[in-house]
């Protein structure tokens, strides 16, 4: 590859973190438009014209009348004042608005990057499989939506479950081949290679069952630590039939499946790092692991102090982000292990393992 290649390859990357940025964003301040019941404020998608705020009181006023006429406003905020409406109007206004600004974010770039043949053949399927797993993000948005305007005022937690999930399969995509490109450097199978895929699994795991968490309101209930209403095992945690019912809309079983499967990735984090102390990892791959264990750490701590505050609108909104910066951690830690050198004494790039 030569210099103007690379450089090109450059701006790629950077061009993908920028991207991964507004979708980090996007993810807290959808965090933030659920937890502050925002999300069914506005009843109708209009992907165009939508983006413009109302500008008007009579604007204002037939955007109330659609929300009052929804089971939300009926059944949960029957007599809310206009300027209440206003500010949870703001919130999902706002959430929409953003999507919308990172499919532009990301669209627009890669058109010019298109044409002015910057992109190497190998990127091209990917990045339109990106773009097009981001068309679909914005369908299930509004899908998921709509879940929460018939009968019962609140999102189906599958689809906010699918919503969520799609969201970070798309922001893992997009900080992996960010890393290949900032970081180019040659594949060589690595030991603990084995420790960063059980971690991937059991981070995307976690996240997927605190989506469920989220869509039942599960957080609000089972409010102490370790305990959950004075038991290990809470009354009612297989109580509904099927029995498969109960690890998707039992908030007991999901709450303490969400439980586990933090603390055992917490656990996993812990002896990863240990394990890669033994290990001739270069100085980069070490500090991967050691950023990986402090936020992991940290996202089982802010999740704890979450739960037993009853889940506030800004430590909920900190836990969901701080989800997306684990997956990250996980993924960067991942691509140094298997791009490291290795296991090779004799290379300058080492750092010595420890005694």
């Amino acid at each position: 590859m030569n210099l103007i290649e690379r450089h090109h390859q450059r701006r790629i990357g950077i061009w993908l973190l920028i991207c991964c940025f507004v979708l980090f964003s996007l993810v807290m301040l959808g965090g933030a438009t659920r937890l502050t019941g925002s999300g069914l404020s506005m009843v109708e998608w209009e992907p165009v014209t939508g983006v413009i705020p109302p500008m008007s009181e009579a604007r204002w006023m037939r955007e109330f009348e659609a929300y009052r006429a929804s089971p939300e406003y009926q059944k949960v905020n029957r007599g809310m004042s206009l300027d209440a409406f206003k500010v949870i109007y703001w919130f999902e206004f706002g959430h929409r608005l953003l999507a919308r600004s990172l499919g532009l974010v990301f669209a627009l770039p890669l058109a010019w990057f298109w044409w002015r043949g910057w992109i190497p053949g190998r990127l091209r399927w990917p990045l339109l499989g990106i773009f097009g797993l981001g068309a679909l993000q914005g369908w299930m948005g509004w899908y998921m939506v709509q879940s929460g305007l018939v009968d019962i005022p609140r999102v189906s937690p599958y689809r906010l479950a699918a919503h969520l999930s799609l969201a970070l399969i798309i922001f893992a995509f997009m900080f992996r081949l960010a890393l290949g490109l900032l970081m180019p450097a040659e594949h060589r199978p690595h030991p603990m290679r084995r420790w960063t895929i059980t971690l991937l699994a059991m981070t995307g795991l976690t996240i997927f069952v605190g989506a469920f968490v989220a869509g039942l309101r599960a957080g609000f209930v089972y409010n102490d630590f370790p305990l959950m209403a004075g038991q290990w095992i809470p009354d009612g945690f297989l109580g509904l039939a099927p029995l498969w019912r109960n690890f998707f809309e039992n908030p007991a079983t999901v709450q303490f499946m969400h439980r586990i499967l933090a603390l055992t990735t917490l656990a996993l984090a812990i002896v990863a790092w240990w394990r890669q102390r033994s290990h001739s990892l270069d100085v980069g791959a070490r500090r991967a692991f050691d950023i990986l264990l402090t936020i992991v750490a940290a996202q089982a701590a802010l999740g704890i102090a979450t739960l037993m505050l009853y889940v506030p609108v800004v430590l909920g909104t900190l836990h969901q982000g701080l989800a997306v910066l684990v997956l990250g951690a996980v993924i960067a830690a991942d691509y140094r292990v298997s791009h490291a050198p290795g296991d090779t004494p004799h290379s300058g790039r080492l750092a010595p393992a420890p005694a």
